[in-house]
């Protein structure tokens, strides 16, 4: 592990730049003395300044305050994950997971891998990158709320078990399972090929688990063989958030096989043209 050289988040008293809090999970605030100041507003300030220091910020931030960490996957100068054996590629997760449990007090802890260019890696060397953000990212706890509401509607059940449960029965999604975990090309897939790894055993942390580094291993063998070489491709671990129980932590993977254009861009609607079942039948010879 070494200190992100251009970090995103750091030091709050070193002005690394804000956060925006579109996708911030928002605390409530209880007004102060400017929620009043609106009855002193002059009837000679054109802009009502005075009496908008009263209203919601439209344009609100926070510090980028945190850390942000390099985990280097192996001593020797390889490119791709695909390329370290069995030994250093389980040793390169259980740094994630020992990374992780370093930062107890986070809010949130975002695992990520980038690989290639075209991913955003601005180094050839394969690495991960662990953030730990002082706040629960907007996806993360609408997951979690996901995961809150079905476990009450089915009196204590699990989602994503319940989704691999009918994964494995109907077999049109799942590329490989093994004694720890299940890969699948989830039936909602954003774009060509993704795939997520689902421990068969639900835990909510990755972090607190040893599941899951051979199916992590066994994606990207599969997607080297597919395309003859290990495509760009982006990783990221979905943990459970500090204080959340009720969640089921997994690995996603998404090769870099297409662009959003506008029309992603502008709803936020994906369009895949490829399709989940069509990928996993793909990637099951491919093993």
């Amino acid at each position: 592990m070494v200190p992100n050289l251009y970090p995103a988040l750091g030091d709050p008293d070193a002005s690394r730049g804000s956060l925006s809090t579109d996708d911030v999970q928002k605390e409530p605030r209880l007004g102060g003395p400017a929620a009043d100041a609106g009855s002193f507003a002059s009837a000679g300030d054109p802009l009502l300044a005075t009496k908008r220091a009263g209203e919601p910020d439209l344009f609100s931030s926070r510090p980028a305050e945190g850390s942000h960490e390099v985990l280097i996957n192996s001593p020797q100068h390889v490119t791709a994950m695909f390329e370290l054996g069995e030994e250093q590629f389980a040793a390169a997760v259980a740094t994630w997971r020992e990374r992780m449990r370093a930062h107890p007090d986070a809010s949130y802890l975002q695992l990520i891998v980038n690989q290639g260019g075209g991913a955003g890696a601005s180094l050839e060397h394969t690495h991960a990158q662990l953030y730990a953000l002082p706040f629960v990212p907007a996806a993360v706890a609408r997951e979690r709320e996901r995961a809150g509401a079905y476990g009450e509607r089915t009196a204590g059940g699990g989602l994503l078990s319940d989704v691999l449960v009918e994964e494995v029965r109907r077999r049109e999604r799942l590329v490989a399972i093994d004694d720890e975990a299940a890969l699948i090309c989830p039936w909602a897939s954003r774009s060509p090929f993704e795939l997520r790894i689902v421990p068969r055993r639900e835990a909510a942390r990755f972090e607190d688990d040893n599941a899951g580094a051979t199916m992590i291993r066994t994606a990207m063998r599969a997607l080297a063989k597919l395309f003859d070489s290990p495509p760009e491709l982006n990783l990221w671990v979905r943990t459970a958030p500090r204080g959340a129980d009720q969640f089921h932590w997994h690995v996603d993977i998404a090769p870099r096989l297409t662009i959003k254009a506008g029309f992603e861009l502008g709803t936020g609607v994906d369009i895949n043209v490829y399709p989940p079942e069509r990928a996993a039948s793909d990637l099951r010879e491919c093993l």
